[in-house]
């Protein structure tokens, strides 16, 4: 058995690489092989997003405040609200985050293989940001 302790690890900036704008990223649990699941909540301010990226085995995202949005590559940008839950398939590109006046937090919880949980990729503009549709 291992209990994480609330506030340990320390919250961490979310890196300008995978983020644009002021996001907050605290770490709940790591990976304890043979499992692989890992897990963080991670706040957005209004306007902050990652850039696209990727998960080798999916990704979930539960909603827990404010308001965000969600969008696969070549889909329709998706508004997410508290209690919602996101189901992110293996290898699809998307981006989330805040919605532009409205901060959102969500809890990500992914899986690790070959010590990876993320292929990252560009940036989302702020053109591609403001539409509904990419």
């Amino acid at each position: 058995m291992d209990i994480q302790r609330s506030g340990a690890p320390a919250s961490a900036k979310g890196p300008t690489d995978y983020f644009t704008g002021t996001v907050r990223v605290d770490y709940l649990f790591p990976v304890h092989p043979p499992a692989r699941a890992l897990g963080a909540s991670v706040t957005f301010e209004p306007g902050a997003r990652t850039a696209w990226h990727q998960h080798p085995l999916g990704q979930t995202l539960i909603v827990t405040s404010g308001a965000g949005w969600v969008q696969r590559r070549g889909g329709p940008r998706e508004e997410i609200h508290p209690g919602d839950v996101v189901w992110i398939a293996a290898g699809e590109e998307h981006w989330h985050g805040a919605q532009a006046h409205v901060a959102m937090t969500h809890i990500a919880i992914q899986e690790e293989l070959d010590g990876s949980t993320a292929a990252w990729l560009e940036q989302v503009s702020d053109a591609q940001y403001r539409m509904d549709r990419i």
